[in-house]
């Protein structure tokens, strides 16, 4: 009898909890965000379009009225920043007084008029043969440093790629310069002219400090842009982006209101709609930068939720699964309520890498994406049919819930994921 009680007992304080979720996330409120983003006065959320500045304005207003702290308290949702586009005009360089072909030299700058010599004060580096030239120049890149990088004539062969990092900077300071060499020079000279246009960006985040563990951070997050208006289909030119990734947003959002409510979390919960993730995942690369990885403890990053995943209802896939354990651990919080998150199984399109948990990722955070959609059929995949009429509200809500109920542990600092292996991606 005692059994029967504590039974009876632990399914009303699940029923408890429940209703208080349901008031909260509902399909309902997950329709009034997701119809206000897809609609087509928004359109599509284009990067750089007032279409993406309107959908920010709405997402900071919700932000606003959930009560969610602003970042670094500057009285704004709006992570601000810009991005450069340099059109190259003319280079020179010249090492212990030898002219060397500008064919085996690339300058990462943002200004309009480089001039640099060996009293610079430019740190001195080495991309050695059999070393990944794209992962150690992105290093160099993102360091905040003026460097001068002297790149094996080993990986010659990809050297000229290099130029590909330049075509869209985050404005910056800063200057890096890879020459194709065997060894640094005594002396050296170099001269590079760019024009550059600025485009300027901007993500929406909010805070919610953690209690006891303020300086560790778990994210939520998903991408608000979308593609804008393009050629038309059926008399519809709006890539309205209900599911991609309106719906992914619209899930962050409801988790901010959530998680406000409850006022539990130990941890710093951080909500952030990215800018730019179709055209780069910008959003995503620059506010990565703002976090010591080592502080964040893990991110939930949501794509496209409003369709059924292959098995069906309550139910959706984790990318980049079997790298942490932190599939494991959001599941046995899912003990008993029939949702279920399974590894991904379209591992040959890589969307681990390919969505805005990459950056983070890669610097061995515990970020994965949670999505359902179907990416071998899926009938309306950035095509101009992506409208909220497509999707399954009640669905999305159980799918929301679920990764409330589920990360529990994580926001309460009683559990950890593993780190992501940094040495075995790509």
């Amino acid at each position: 009898m005692k059994k029967l009680f504590v039974g009876i007992g632990c399914m009303m304080v699940f029923f408890v909890g429940a209703q208080d979720i349901n008031k909260i996330v509902n399909a309902k409120e997950v329709e009034r965000i997701e119809k206000t983003l897809s609609a087509d006065d928004m359109q599509g959320r284009r990067t750089f379009t007032p279409g993406i500045e309107k959908a920010a304005a709405f997402i900071g207003e919700e932000f606003k009225k959930t009560g969610l702290q602003t970042w670094k308290n500057s009285g704004t949702y709006l992570q601000e920043f810009a991005l450069v586009k340099p059109k190259f005009i003319g280079l020179t360089c010249s090492f212990n007084d030898q002219t060397v072909d500008t064919k085996e030299v690339v300058v990462i700058t943002c200004q309009e008029d480089l001039t640099i010599t060996e009293k610079s004060g430019y740190e001195r580096a080495t991309i050695a043969a059999g070393a990944n030239l794209f992962s150690e120049a992105g290093k160099f890149i993102q360091s905040g440093k003026n460097v001068l990088v002297i790149v094996d004539t080993a990986l010659a062969k990809n050297f000229g790629r290099l130029t590909g990092l330049k075509r869209q900077l985050f404005k910056s300071n800063n200057s890096v310069v890879f020459v194709l060499g065997t060894q640094q020079p005594k002396t050296f000279a170099i001269n590079a002219k760019h024009e550059f246009v600025e485009q300027k960006l901007a993500n929406v985040i909010g805070l919610l400090p953690g209690k006891s563990k303020p300086n560790e951070y778990v994210l939520f997050s998903g991408h608000y842009d979308h593609l804008g208006i393009g050629k038309a289909v059926n008399n519809d030119s709006i890539y309205n982006g209900a599911n991609d990734d309106a719906a992914g947003t619209t899930a962050m959002m409801m988790l901010a209101k959530y998680f406000k409510a409850k006022n539990d979390n130990e941890r710093t919960l951080v909500f952030v709609a990215f800018t730019a993730e179709e055209v780069g995942g910008f959003g995503a690369q620059y506010c990565s930068r703002q976090f010591n990885p080592d502080q964040v403890m893990a991110m939930f990053n949501i794509e496209m939720i409003g369709t059924e995943s292959k098995w069906g209802k309550n139910s959706a896939y984790i990318t980049g699964y079997e790298k942490t354990d932190m599939g494991k651990i959001l599941q046995s919080n899912l003990e008993g309520t029939g949702f279920n998150f399974y590894p991904d199984p379209y591992t040959d399109q890589n969307l681990f890498y390919r969505s805005d948990n990459a950056t983070l990722a890669r610097l061995g955070v515990p970020a994965h994406t949670i999505s359902t959609s179907k990416m071998d059929s899926e009938p309306n995949y950035h095509k101009a049919s992506d409208e909220i009429g497509t999707l399954d509200m009640e669905n999305m809500a159980m799918i929301i819930k679920a990764i409330a109920l589920s990360s529990k542990g994580i926001i309460s600092g009683k559990e950890t994921p593993s780190r992501v292996n940094v040495a075995g991606l790509k």
